[in-house]
Protein backbone atom coordinates (compact mmCIF):
# COMPACT_ATOMS: atom_id res chain seq x y z
CA UNK A 1 0.00 0.00 0.00
CA UNK A 2 1.01 3.49 -0.98
CA UNK A 3 1.06 6.55 1.29
CA UNK A 4 0.54 10.04 0.09
CA UNK A 5 0.41 13.34 1.42
CA UNK A 6 -1.70 15.77 -0.29
CA UNK A 7 -1.50 19.89 0.03
CA UNK A 8 -4.04 21.30 -2.80
CA UNK A 9 -4.35 25.31 -3.04
CA UNK A 10 -6.87 26.96 -5.19
CA UNK A 11 -5.39 29.94 -5.85
CA UNK A 12 -7.01 34.06 -6.96
CA UNK A 13 -10.21 32.92 -4.35
CA UNK A 14 -11.81 35.54 -2.92
CA UNK A 15 -10.96 35.13 0.47
CA UNK A 16 -7.32 33.55 2.29
CA UNK A 17 -9.61 31.03 3.92
CA UNK A 18 -9.63 27.50 2.63
CA UNK A 19 -11.63 25.81 4.60
CA UNK A 20 -14.43 25.89 2.58
CA UNK A 21 -12.51 23.70 0.03
CA UNK A 22 -10.95 21.82 2.06
CA UNK A 23 -14.22 20.40 3.20
CA UNK A 24 -15.13 19.84 -0.69
CA UNK A 25 -12.11 17.93 -0.68
CA UNK A 26 -13.15 15.09 2.00
CA UNK A 27 -16.71 15.10 0.79
CA UNK A 28 -14.85 13.77 -2.73
CA UNK A 29 -12.53 11.35 -0.53
CA UNK A 30 -15.22 9.96 1.81
CA UNK A 31 -16.82 8.75 -1.61
CA UNK A 32 -13.96 7.28 -2.83
CA UNK A 33 -13.79 3.68 -2.85
CA UNK A 34 -10.04 1.46 -2.50
CA UNK A 35 -8.44 3.99 0.10
CA UNK A 36 -7.76 5.38 3.27
CA UNK A 37 -7.33 8.97 4.11
CA UNK A 38 -6.33 11.31 7.41
CA UNK A 39 -7.30 15.04 7.32
CA UNK A 40 -3.94 17.10 9.27
CA UNK A 41 -4.03 20.58 10.03
CA UNK A 42 -1.85 20.84 6.73
CA UNK A 43 -2.74 18.46 4.28
CA UNK A 44 -4.49 15.09 3.74
CA UNK A 45 -2.88 11.93 3.60
CA UNK A 46 -4.81 8.82 1.74
CA UNK A 47 -3.28 5.31 1.82
CA UNK A 48 -3.97 2.83 -1.37
CA UNK A 49 -2.33 1.11 -4.35
CA UNK A 50 -0.44 3.70 -6.79
CA UNK A 51 -2.67 3.75 -9.02
CA UNK A 52 -5.84 4.03 -6.84
CA UNK A 53 -3.88 7.34 -5.21
CA UNK A 54 -3.21 8.87 -8.87
CA UNK A 55 -6.67 8.12 -9.75
CA UNK A 56 -7.94 9.64 -6.59
CA UNK A 57 -5.15 12.65 -6.48
CA UNK A 58 -6.76 13.45 -10.41
CA UNK A 59 -10.25 14.07 -9.10
CA UNK A 60 -8.69 15.79 -5.74
CA UNK A 61 -7.50 18.58 -8.21
CA UNK A 62 -10.36 19.27 -10.00
CA UNK A 63 -12.42 19.74 -7.49
CA UNK A 64 -11.20 23.37 -6.81
CA UNK A 65 -11.74 24.08 -10.25
CA UNK A 66 -15.44 22.85 -10.44
CA UNK A 67 -16.02 24.86 -7.22
CA UNK A 68 -15.18 28.26 -9.05
CA UNK A 69 -11.39 28.03 -8.62
CA UNK A 70 -9.09 29.19 -11.44
CA UNK A 71 -6.20 27.96 -10.26
CA UNK A 72 -5.00 25.24 -8.51
CA UNK A 73 -1.53 24.17 -6.98
CA UNK A 74 -1.68 20.21 -5.81
CA UNK A 75 1.83 19.14 -3.98
CA UNK A 76 2.21 15.59 -3.61
CA UNK A 77 4.51 13.47 -1.52
CA UNK A 78 4.30 9.75 -1.95
CA UNK A 79 6.21 6.75 0.12
CA UNK A 80 5.90 3.52 -1.46
CA UNK A 81 6.89 0.85 0.28
CA UNK A 82 7.61 -2.45 -1.15
CA UNK A 83 9.51 -4.60 1.04
CA UNK A 84 6.41 -5.53 3.42
CA UNK A 85 3.54 -3.97 4.21
CA UNK A 86 3.32 0.26 5.37
CA UNK A 87 0.59 2.17 6.96
CA UNK A 88 0.65 5.97 8.31
CA UNK A 89 -0.62 3.18 11.50
CA UNK A 90 2.34 1.53 11.24
CA UNK A 91 4.59 4.09 10.41
CA UNK A 92 3.66 5.77 13.81
CA UNK A 93 3.82 3.07 15.62
CA UNK A 94 7.29 2.01 14.78
CA UNK A 95 8.82 5.30 15.93
CA UNK A 96 6.67 5.30 19.23
CA UNK A 97 8.34 2.06 20.09
CA UNK A 98 11.79 3.53 19.06
CA UNK A 99 10.94 6.23 21.65
CA UNK A 100 9.64 4.13 24.27
CA UNK A 101 12.62 1.68 24.18
CA UNK A 102 14.99 4.96 23.94
CA UNK A 103 13.38 5.93 27.47
CA UNK A 104 15.01 3.23 29.33
CA UNK A 105 18.12 4.00 28.60
CA UNK A 106 19.63 7.09 30.41
CA UNK A 107 21.26 9.24 27.51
Amino acid sequence: MAIAEITIIPIGTATTSLSTYVAQLQEVLSKQEGIQYELTSMSTIVEGSLDRLFEVIRVLHETPFQHGAARVSTSIKIDDRRDKPSSSLQKIQSVQEKISKSEHYPS
